[in-house]
């Protein structure tokens, strides 16, 4: 099958080269930067395009004569892109952290008979994933947590974090509202509130809070509690709180000299540079997944956990490894027949099929990125 990888950067890049090792697939990979495009050079399988995928015509022309399309853009470009590509007729599993609702494009896809998989990374993604297997696995499900975040090995001043996904899609993490479910409603807080310390073993303490990554959990499951929330060092929350609520993070321009800028746009000028990892450098992924249920009268616990490490090996972080990875396992699904739902499927609905959350998680442990699972009676 002729696969089009939209988006070959931090993640793009490595999922391009897991589709096309061993001839598995042949791999297009298409991005407006030529210094991207240029370190998929010479990797067997592959081939590069460059495009402009703000353009939704420049998307119809590279997925044209593919089999099989997977999105990696930066989450402002997100959704334009996967509208492009199901009016295209394309298959498409997408990562991109878009802030409009993916279902919106489900009549869309079914009008057009594609089956587009959306959110198919880590969180949202294997949390959703988790979620829709406990939903067949208890007679009800009480309560869902998801904690989660991508970190560098080694904590350097100033910010002790380093961002290995689009940065732009970081800020979106500490601007955008959080909604999560309470009491079976959904409630909205700003995003960085309620902060808490969890500890993760061989990693240590680590600092929770608000983030917006339910998503589509929120109308297509019926739990009464759930709410995820993301993680950093101890001390990272209260300076990006300092830098929003002193305007760093504003849209509207001001005059500076003359000159009308965005307060964003200079703080992403200034943050990005420092937020970037050198080559080589180590990170890791930390997640912890927990859903309280019953099943036949009795309640019980299950927690999902994972630490995911750089690879030394083959120089792969872990946010692509873990992200990327699901996303390649939802397309060899996908490519093998074993989902073929039109329309727009979140992970959860895949989720719900036993065979399907198996061959995902069996996929994820091939490459190591392996959840341990522990069952604890809550009665």
């Amino acid at each position: 099958m002729r696969v089009a990888v939209l988006g070959g950067g931090l993640v793009g890049g490595v999922m391009a080269r897991d589709l096309a090792r061993n001839g598995e697939f042949q791999v297009t990979v298409a991005d407006v930067s030529a210094a991207v495009l240029g370190r998929l050079e010479g990797v067997p399988g592959v081939t590069t395009v460059r495009a402009d995928l703000s353009d939704t015509g420049a998307i119809e022309r590279v997925v044209e004569g593919h089999d099989l399309v997977v999105g990696a853009v930066p989450g402002h470009m997100g959704f334009a892109m996967l509208k492009a590509v199901i009016e295209a007729g394309k298959t498409v599993v997408d990562i991109s952290f878009f802030p409009e609702d993916a279902l919106a494009l489900d009549p869309l896809a079914r009008r057009h008979g594609v089956c587009a998989v959306v959110d198919c990374g880590v969180a949202p993604g294997c949390s959703n994933l988790i979620l829709g297997r406990m939903e067949t696995d208890f007679d009800r499900v009480d309560r869902f947590v998801c904690y989660v975040g991508g970190l560098p090995a080694v904590r350097t001043w100033p910010w002790e974090y380093k961002a290995a996904f689009s940065p732009s899609d970081v800020l979106e993490e500490y601007t955008r509202p959080a909604r999560y479910v309470t009491a079976g409603r959904v409630v909205t807080m700003p995003a960085l509130s309620e902060p808490e310390l969890v500890e993760f073993p061989k990693v240590g303490t680590l600092e929770a809070f608000n983030t917006d990554g339910l998503r589509s959990l929120l109308v297509t499951v019926k739990v009464p509690s759930m709410i995820e929330k993301t993680m950093r060092y101890p001390g990272h929350i209260e300076k990006i709180r300092v830098l929003r609520e002193s305007g760093f993070f504003g849209t509207e321009p001001i005059e500076v000299g003359g000159v009308r800028v965005k307060p964003l746009d200079v703080t992403s000028r200034l943050l990005f540079p420092s937020w970037q990892f050198d080559p080589g450098e180590e990170d890791l992924t930390a997640m912890r997944v927990i859903v309280d249920g019953s099943k036949e009268g009795r309640r019980s616990r299950r927690i999902f956990e994972m630490v995911d490490r750089f690879d030394r090996s083959t120089g792969t972080t872990s946010m692509a490894r873990t992200t990327g990875y699901t996303c390649t396992a939802g397309v060899r699904l996908v490519a093998q027949g074993l989902w073929d739902r039109k329309g727009v499927s979140p992970p959860e609905y895949i989720g719900r099929d036993s065979g399907c959350y198996e061959f995902v998680m069996a996929d994820l442990a091939k490459r190591g990125v392996v959840f341990q699972e522990a069952i604890t009676p809550l009665e």
